[in-house]
């Protein structure tokens, strides 16, 4: 199908963001807005953002990609994903204004940007969000990082024939690595300590947005990446994420083999086959 690309400029507490809408020639009522994470702009790393804007276009999804305060083309003072809030329902407004078609957007986003999309809906309950696709989602933590150390870098190296080898030809500090193994482990027996004390943290409010989410979710997981399984031990562990991951409004899609960003062509259209096929089945078209 047919689609144009235009700038967007609009505001935000003061400030001028820019984003590209991609607009098909026949859109349906359901956009994407990509939220991007980490410090990068709105094309992302190796052109994701930009690819996926197009893929979902051509396929008669409008879309939106923008940069945050601070970021890219956008004016103001940089923030983390804990603070862009404002930014996210900015570009709702302006999604709209530029694409009237759009009724129900759904909000895409890889790493901290899908914990930035969960903390949105927890803090503004905003109705036009009518769905969230999620990939790798950001929990990270001490303890959730050493508990995944200890799990999938400790268990695996045990099972490696270099690792035995290194350790009785005496090339390894064991020692030392005694030292680092006793730390990770006290570090991930302390983080389940701690838990109760940390009600507000940003993980629990995000389990809170996808609770209270009224809308339907998609789950993409990395095969080979420790954010990805950081989150499945950290959801499976922690009291507020209990029953989340599979609730009925979750469906999951899992990429084996694949790194942290999709980095590869597979990998990426593999992210764009499961985001369609979520789409078509979401009920919007």
């Amino acid at each position: 199908m047919n689609f144009t690309e235009q700038a967007e400029v609009f505001s935000c507490a003061g400030e001028q963001l820019l984003g590209i809408v991609a607009c098909p020639e026949l859109p349906v009522d359901c956009g994407v807005l990509i939220v991007v994470g980490g410090p990068q702009y709105r094309v992302g790393s190796h052109r994701q953002f930009l690819l996926l804007a197009r893929r979902l276009a051509a396929d008669g999804y409008p879309s939106l990609r923008f940069d945050y305060r601070g970021m890219g083309d956008s004016g103001g003072a940089m923030r983390d994903f804990e603070h862009v809030t404002d930014d996210i329902g900015a570009a709702i407004e302006a999604f709209q204004r530029a694409c009237p078609a759009v009724k129900r957007v759904v909000l895409w986003g890889l790493c901290d940007a899908a914990s930035a999309a969960l903390l949105y809906v927890q803090a503004s309950g905003d109705p036009r969000a009518s769905g969230l696709v999620l990939l790798n989602p950001w929990v990270r933590s001490e303890a959730s990082l050493a508990q995944t150390h200890i799990k999938h870098y400790y268990g695996q190296r045990l099972m490696q024939r270099e690792f035995w080898i290194k350790l009785l030809s005496g090339k390894m500090q064991v020692l030392k690595s005694a030292r680092g193994l006793l730390t990770t482990a006290q570090q991930a027996r302390g983080g389940r300590g701690q838990a109760s004390n940390e009600s507000r943290s940003f993980q629990d409010r995000m389990a809170e947005g996808l609770r209270q989410f009224p809308g339907r979710v998609l789950l993409i997981l990395s095969g080979q990446d420790y954010t990805a399984k950081e989150f499945l031990e950290f959801s499976a562990s922690n009291v507020a994420w209990s029953g989340l991951i599979g609730a009925t409004k979750v469906s999951r899609s899992d990429v084996e083999g694949a790194d942290h960003t999709f980095s590869s062509r597979a990998q990426r259209l593999s992210v764009e086959d499961a985001t369609l096929a979520w789409l078509a089945n979401f009920g919007a078209r």
